[in-house]
């Protein structure tokens, strides 16, 4: 069983940005939350993806939207450093999940574009939406909840998530976490479930 060692770290604030996580402060994450509910959500390309049937594999998760003016860019940015560190791992050991936080614009028409403009339309990674009830629900797995600003801003995540292959959270991270360090942990996890298997 991979050691649970993930530390729920300080709150980034970039300017104009803001973090929603529920706690801002530095404390050792000494449960587990189970982070792939019973839900079916939509991808980038219109399918329904169960996220139950996704256990099985380390999953690599951020909450981004794409009229961002430039936080979630930045997070997709170096979700694409980590891919490049994973290599071919990526969608066959490992896969990266991108969701919305303003399912309300974001469909998959939008989701697509983005990961193509972005050149992160990979194998492997998929950008999600669904209703904002589902979103809602999703997040809070994560302790996150969604907010908007009086200007009709979404309030930004600026971590990243490792979520076991049972479903359960290993690992939170801030933005500027060292891509190399996060897919250590990555391939570390994936690692134990091959070993697991054998």
């Amino acid at each position: 069983m991979v050691p649970v060692v993930g530390v729920m770290l300080l709150v980034f604030f970039l300017p104009g940005c803001n973090s929603n996580t529920e706690s801002s402060s530095s404390a050792l994450s000494v449960e587990r939350p189970d982070c792939l509910p019973n839900l079916i959500l939509s991808d980038q390309f219109g399918n329904q993806v169960s996220l139950a049937l996704l256990r099985g594999k380390p999953i690599l998760f951020d909450f981004f939207y794409t009229t961002c003016p430039g936080p979630c860019l930045m997070l997709t940015a170096r979700m694409k450093k980590i891919a490049d560190e994973v290599g071919p791992a990526l969608g066959s050991q490992v896969h990266f999940v991108s969701v919305t936080v303003d399912p309300e614009h974001d469909h998959p028409s939008q989701l697509l574009a983005y990961a193509k403009e972005q050149g992160v339309d990979l194998k492997g990674w998929m950008f999600l939406t669904g209703t904002p009830n589902q979103i809602d629900q999703l997040m809070s797995c994560f302790k996150l909840r969604r907010q908007r600003e009086a200007d009709g801003s979404v309030d930004h995540v600026l971590e990243f998530f490792v979520v076991g292959a049972d479903g359960h959270m290993l690992y939170q991270y801030l933005w500027d976490t060292n891509p190399t360090r996060i897919a250590g942990d990555l391939t570390a996890a994936e690692s134990h479930v091959v070993a697991s298997a054998k």
